[in-house]
């Protein structure tokens, strides 16, 4: 027994070893449904004072809020239910790093690469795929124990997902600048037309890539370009190629059908000349059934990655 040098006085306790900190936050269950229903209710009120007052400084709120809900939801989602031993650093640092790089990879690319032709929709699959791809790789280079289907589809999906919302503010921008002013009309149409679609694109596509690619990395955390990693990003990046090409894909099928002629300029022109109802018609049922065919497509490749791994449906 210690006896203290002070006499009359406690000895005060060495503390002992502690117990080491989680290795993640802990994040009260259902955090991703509260981020969304809190989102759409600031981007509906901001919506609403932007338009009742007029201010123009409130647009680049308006466009981060519209853009990023959707794409932060479905992170918050994977990372509640299947990411946290991942770590928010490796979640957040593909979200943004990795988002941000494949939107300049793919800019510059694309400005050299892409030209006006039938092979455009192929050549910018190709292209942003493969940066995406490249951006994963490089955010996780010095992590070499993140690995496996499950980590592939989670931090993917994160990369995509980043990459769709900053794509997504760029269009909404577009949109809402006119030769007439602000078009607060055309803003909002976009940012919930590309909100409702963001879960079915960049995100889903990438984390299919992803997923394969660090089922293929090694033990040592070097990545390997196998057949099956270069098949995956082929595939995905021929989903992307047909997902941008449905609008000029339904005109094509109009026009056949229709019997007014089936030109290569009604596909890269986008539009039919002055359309009867009828023609409208089949064009909506065309346009959106494509949508959900690649969707389903790209939706059913990711439940075949996942059940192929246990770990995806022992995560808590």
């Amino acid at each position: 027994m210690t006896h203290s040098p002070f006499p009359g006085r406690p000895q005060a306790r060495i503390p002992g070893p502690q117990q080491p900190p989680p290795p993640y936050p802990r994040i009260r269950a259902g955090l991703w449904k509260r981020c969304l229903g809190g989102g759409l209710a600031l981007w509906a009120l901001t919506a609403m004072v932007t338009y009742t007052t007029g201010n123009t400084t409130l647009l680049p709120t308006l466009i981060l809020l519209g853009s990023f809900l959707v794409p932060v939801v479905f992170v918050l989602w994977a990372y509640e239910r299947h990411g946290r031993d991942l770590g928010v650093s490796a979640i957040l640092g593909c979200f943004l790093t990795g988002g941000t790089l494949g939107v300049l990879g793919a800019s510059v690319m694309e400005s050299y690469l892409v030209r006006p032709s039938w092979g455009m929709f192929v050549c910018v699959g190709l292209i942003e795929e493969a940066v995406k791809l490249g951006a994963l790789v490089f955010v996780l280079r010095r992590l070499p124990g993140i690995r496996g289907i499950r980590a592939g589809l989670v931090l993917g999906g994160a990369v995509g997902f980043g990459f769709a919302a900053l794509e997504s503010s760029g269009y909404a921008f577009n949109a809402a600048v006119s030769t007439e002013g602000v078009d607060l009309r055309a803003l909002i149409e976009t940012e919930i037309l590309r909100g409702v679609l963001a879960p079915f694109g960049h995100g889903l596509w990438t984390a299919i890539a992803g997923a394969v690619l660090l089922a293929s990395r090694r033990p040592n955390g070097r990545f390997r370009l196998t057949a099956q990693v270069a098949g995956s990003c082929l595939g995905v990046a021929l989903l992307h190629a047909l997902w941008d090409s449905t609008h000029g894909v339904a005109i094509w099928l109009v026009a056949r059908l229709v019997g007014t002629g089936v030109h290569r300029e009604l596909f890269a022109d986008g539009y039919i000349p002055h359309p009867t109802a009828a023609q409208e018609h089949l064009f909506t049922l065309f346009s959106v059934g494509l949508l959900i065919l690649v969707s389903l497509a790209g939706v059913a490749w990711v439940g075949s990655l996942a059940r192929r791994d246990p770990s995806w449906r022992n995560t808590p």
